[in-house]
């Protein structure tokens, strides 16, 4: 194995970035969630995150040498064992793709020179890592979108979209947690909730989860908001 499979960039004297030059990949997504569990079970590590090629490491105490911090975390790194694919639980996701709840599906259908029942096929025929949290607290960032739903940016972002709009930007899919600014295409909308404070986790899905959209209609939509307010829908994982 290469002795030096990422690199160290001092942020902080208590913060250090690691970068690997790999694409991201269900492989590195592995390497990744295996050497942040280990990290996060040391007492000089305080807290550690992931993005899609990086983990950013708070440390309880400064780093006094950081030959000594980049030896360590390399010899620690080098020991890791990874058993592929085996992290992660399935979500369904509930989606109403119907106009009410989708507003540019028609024009990101045209964009791409499909229908929208083509879009909505494509968009549910896949399933969908989870490779990590960020953005907005309970955002997914999700690898796995079909090469043809690709779509840039809106040049004009929204100022306020809507929570739980399930959206297109790139080559990527998502789901906003809260009303917030954003440029992506929304093509539908889930009444599951991704980000509660008062629960530990706040969010349901963790990294290294598997994602998939199951479509339903806007009486489906309002039965499962109307139960999440009474307490008597509960998300649990599929299969």
């Amino acid at each position: 194995m290469n002795l030096v499979p990422f690199r160290v960039i001092v942020l902080h004297p208590k913060a250090l970035l690691l970068e690997w030059e790999q694409e991201p990949s269900d492989q590195l997504l592995e390497k990744l969630l295996g050497f942040k569990r280990l990290l996060q079970n040391q007492d000089e590590v305080t807290r550690c995150t992931m993005g899609y090629k990086s983990l950013m490491i708070h440390l309880s105490e400064k780093a006094t040498s950081l030959s000594k911090v980049k030896a360590l975390l390399y010899k620690r790194y080098n020991t890791l064992e990874i058993t592929e694919f085996q992290s992660g639980v399935h979500w369904k996701i509930p989606v109403c793709y119907e106009e009410t709840h989708a507003p540019d599906l028609v024009t990101l259908a045209q964009a791409l020179n499909k229908s929208p029942e083509e879009v909505i096929q494509l968009h549910t025929a896949a399933t969908y890592r989870v490779c990590f949290i960020g953005f907005l607290p309970g955002f997914l960032y999700l690898s796995g979108l079909n090469p043809e739903l690709f779509l840039a940016r809106k040049e004009k972002p929204l100022l306020k979209v809507p929570k739980g709009a399930v959206a297109i930007g790139g080559k990527q899919t998502g789901i906003y947690p809260n009303e917030s600014p954003g440029g992506w295409h929304l093509i539908g909308k889930t009444p599951l909730s991704f980000f509660d404070p008062k629960k530990i986790p706040p969010c349901f899905a963790q990294a290294g989860d598997w994602i998939s959209f199951e479509p339903i209609n806007s009486k489906a939509y309002l039965k499962i908001q109307e139960e999440l307010i009474s307490g008597k829908f509960k998300i649990s994982p599929h299969g």
